[in-house]
Parts: C-alpha cells; structure tokens; sequence
C-alpha cells in the first residue's frame, strides 16, 4: 500500500488548517492559468485559419502542411492523461510550470521556423506542452480552490477555455491580416512567458499533496499512445479507404487491442497512470462523458458549420463569421451563471442534464439550416446549442475532481480532459469522414452528367472542406451553373443527415449518463 504526503511548499502564504493559499495568491494562481489555458484551445481552433499563408510562405506541400496542426492535436490527444498522472507524482506546480515552457519553446521555434518539418516537430512538442497545462491546471485548481470558490474557478476555466476554441480562428485572422502568420506563434509565446513568471509565487503559494514513492506508468503511457493514434487514424481514413475496408478495420482492432493490453498494464502497475478505480465511480465516468456530448455537438458545429455558410449558403468569410457568434456568445455568459446558480442551492446535475437537452434540441433544430435560410429562423437554435456547451463548461470539472482524493487530482483532471479533447479531435474527425462518405453517395449517380468533373470521391472530398466553386472550374463554362446547384444540394443533405447522426449520438450520451448517475451515490472523495 502505497503513502502520500503533503508537500508544503509555501505555509506561510497558507490559510491556517486549509493548506490553501490566501486570497490575493488565488487570484494569482487563477490569472496564471487562466493565461495559460486560453492559450491552448485558441491553438487547437486557430492555427488551421494560418494554413494557407505558412504554406505560401515557406512551399510547404499539402500533407506536411496539414501537420501543422494534426501534430499539435494528436500529441495533445495521446499525452493529457500521462500529465495527470505525472502531476501526482512530481507536483501541479511542477508539472504545469514543465508544460508552460514546453509549449513557450515550441512557439518561439515555431516563429522562427524556415521549413514545414521543423515546424510540425515545435507543433508536436507544443501539443505536449498543451496536455500538461489543460491537465494539471485543472488539478491546481482543484487543489487551490474550495466549496463555491472552487464553482467559481471552474466556472472561469470552462468560460477561458471556451472562449479560446471560439475566438481562435477570429484572433488568428486578426494577426495574420495585421501582422503574419509568425505572430500566431509568438503571441503563444509572450502569453506563457507572461505565465512563467508567477511560477515562484505559485511555488510558494501551493501546498500539494502526492505520492512520493509513485513512478511513471511508461507501459501504459505507451499502450495507451498507440491506442490513441491507431483510432484516430482509423476515423480519418474511413471515407478515403472505406469504412469496411481491410485498412480501417484493422486499424479500429489494433485499437481495442492496444486499449485491452493498456487495461490489463493498469490492473497490475503498481502506480498506473489510470487509475481503474477511479472510472469504476459511476458518477465520476458520468460527469466525464458530459464534455463529449459538447464535442459532438458544439465544436464539430464550431468547426464546419461555417463551411457550410460559405459553400451551401454563400456567404462571405467575414459574414460567416458575424454568423458563426450566434453560436459562440453563449460562452461569454453561461459558465459564470452556472456558477452563480449553484452559489444559489441549484442543483449542480440539474444544470449539467439541461445542457445535455440544450445539446440535443439545438442540434436538432440546425436542420433548420437551408442555403436559402433567413438567419432569424436558425438564430435560435444556435444559441441553444451553444448554451448547452457553456452551461456545462467547468461546472463538470470541478463536480467531477471533487469525487476524486487531492492526491489523485491530477490523474482525475488527465482523464477528464482526454475524454473531452479526445472526443473533439475524434468528433471532427467523425464529421469531416462521414459527410465526406455521404458526398461521395449523392455526387457519384450524378457526376457523370458534367464532363471534365472529375471523380465522385475528390469533387466530394473538396466540396466537404467547403470548396464547391473548385471543382466546378473544371466543367465547361454553360454547365457550372447547373454543377454548383448539383454540388449544393448534394451538400445541403450530407449536412442534415450528419446533424440528425450528432443529434443521435447526443441523445444516447444523455441516455447513458443518466444510467450511470442513477446507479453511482454521491461519493465522497476516495483514494486509489
């Protein structure tokens, strides 16, 4: 049986009998992660606007290119639950102020960069440092923060980090327009060195408890790695190969392989990077599962509905963009009301079961969308949509650490933010496949009415990155007409038969986290 200790690493900035720090070092500690977390989602959404001009900029081709930011996402999605375990066992502080300077590092490389390797490798080692931050700020908070101060904090998280993934391709326009693609990365950069200089104010301020004996889980890091990119490769491939092609199919059975082999490592670690115990609390996998409802919901919205703006309905960029607030200034006021119901005696699960119906009927009613649609009619909605997402955002987390002990703060955050950054990598994935899959369908019967179009598979897999006008330069001036309306109906119904999947998927994540919560208690915080 394995000891913790509480490591003080600063009492005299402590509240007497919490191991708290005091008032104006939370606030210190809040400021510094906060800084640090809206960084990373900002990345995740807003580096893919800076594509085109990199690739202008140093002749990068196509498939490196697009490493620009699958390297940062797949690193991130691999090595977020590793970081929380780490954070048990060398310390939050410690491991976040290793991730903050991780991904300052890679910024400044990445600024600096000549050539479209070197920038995936500062990518990759920016995603790395972006697991630490999500993981262990998250645990820092929770050991920090108590009782409505602890909402209150998770509530700010939820709203940072939505507002990162929200605003990121807008902020990123902004810089480019202004002053280049390099400034995405530099401000990166100056924002984090920001974040490194509270770090011996944080040192002082924080006292952590952790296993001192404990080690790192390098076999299950690893498993659970190849797990992780095996399924997310697999997903990307589908439309391109088949779903049912020998492929993909193999790839989703390395997967469960490498995820059985990863269960049974962690049965029988002695400090699993898991803690299996953990995601047996039923109330604690419930709350987990409630961020990959928002993912299939909201950020796969986030993420391609404004392609459909543009390509189905015509809209300029720009117009896309005023649109696409519909969806996001949720975010700017439904975390901290959240937090203030709560403050109030509402039920915290009560909040987060009407952010799930949120999800589903908002979803549902997008299919509203048309390419002739009066704003107005969808406006509504989207807005649904987005409080859904924001209603939940940090309530969930600090619900679910709080089912965890101090000790294993870290490991519960890991997992938390895996399921959730996972589930959007993997949501995006899911989206861009399968309307890429139903494209190719309704393009295929047709096509061969326009010459000089091309295969049903590339005009599809254009037309799902949003790019209809594209294909139609290759069929003969009279008919582009008659091909772009062909294309646009063909897109207008991938689009809602992908919304009515979503809605669906949400539905039964509703259904199954209800299961659950009503077969787990309300656990008190328990050790692994």
């Amino acid at each position: 049986m394995t000891q913790t200790e509480s490591v003080p690493t600063g009492a005299e900035a402590a509240s007497p009998g919490t191991g708290q720090a005091a008032p104006q070092r939370q606030t210190l500690i809040l400021s510094a992660v906060l800084l640090a977390i809206f960084v990373v989602p900002t990345s995740i959404s807003g580096t893919g606007v800076a594509l085109p001009y990199i690739g202008a900029d140093i002749d990068a081709s196509l498939v490196p290119l697009q490493w620009v930011v699958n390297a940062f996402n797949v690193a991130f999605a691999c090595l977020t639950l590793a970081w929380g375990s780490i954070a048990d066992i060398i310390g939050r502080v410690r491991a976040f102020t290793i991730g903050a300077a991780l991904y300052a590092v890679a910024s400044l490389v990445s600024v600096f960069a000549a050539d479209v390797y070197v920038l995936d490798a500062a990518r990759a080692l920016a995603g790395i440092g972006g697991a630490a931050i999500f993981a262990c700020g998250a645990a820092l908070l929770s050991t920090v923060f108590e009782g409505p101060a602890r909402g209150r904090a998770f509530a700010l998280f939820g709203t940072v980090a939505g507002l990162g993934v929200s605003f990121g391709p807008s902020l990123s326009g902004l810089l480019i327009e202004t002053a280049g693609w390099r400034w995405v990365f530099a401000l990166h950069a100056v924002v984090l060195g920001l974040v490194l200089l509270t770090v011996p104010a944080m040192s002082k301020s924080v006292t952590e408890t952790r296993n001192p004996d404990a080690r790192i889980d390098v076999p299950g890091t690893a498993l659970f790695v190849v797990a992780m990119l095996l399924l997310t490769t697999g997903i990307a491939q589908g439309s391109q190969w088949g779903w049912a092609s020998p492929g993909v199919l193999g790839l989703f059975a390395g997967t469960v392989v490498a995820l059985i082999a990863f269960a049974a490592v962690e049965k029988r670690h002695p400090h699993p990077m898991l803690d299996l115990g953990a995601v047996a609390n039923r109330r604690f996998l419930a709350l987990c599962l409630v961020p990959v409802a928002g993912s299939f919901a909201f950020v796969t919205m986030l993420t391609y509905l404004p392609s459909y703006l543009t390509a189905a309905s015509g809209y300029s960029s720009g117009s896309a963009g005023l649109i696409m607030v519909l969806l996001t200034f949720p975010m700017l006021v439904f975390p901290l009301i959240a937090a203030k119901l709560v403050a109030k005696g509402v039920q915290a699960m009560t909040i987060i079961f009407v952010s799930l119906v949120c999800l589903v009927v908002g979803v549902a009613g997008l299919s509203l969308f048309s390419p002739d649609v009066n704003i107005a009619l969808v406006a509504l909605p989207m807005l649904i949509t987005g409080a859904g997402y924001a209603l939940a955002a940090g309530l969930v987390d600090g619900e679910a650490l709080s089912l965890i002990a101090p000790e294993r703060a870290g490991m519960a955050a890991g997992f938390l933010n895996t399921l959730r950054l996972g589930s959007e990598a993997i949501a995006v994935a899911v989206y861009g496949s399968l309307l890429a899959t139903l494209l190719t369908g309704r393009t295929s019967d047709g096509i061969a009415a326009f010459p000089g179009a091309g295969d049903a598979a590339t005009v599809a897999g254009t037309a799902a990155g949003g790019n209809i006008s594209g294909p139609a330069e290759a069929v003969p001036a009279a008919q582009r007409d008659g091909f772009v309306d062909f294309l646009v109906d063909a897109y207008d119904g991938s689009f809602h038969t992908v919304l009515w999947v979503l809605a669906a998927t949400c539905l039964v994540l509703l259904a199954a986290i209800a299961l659950l919560l009503r077969g787990g208690k309300s656990a008190t915080p328990s050790a692994s």
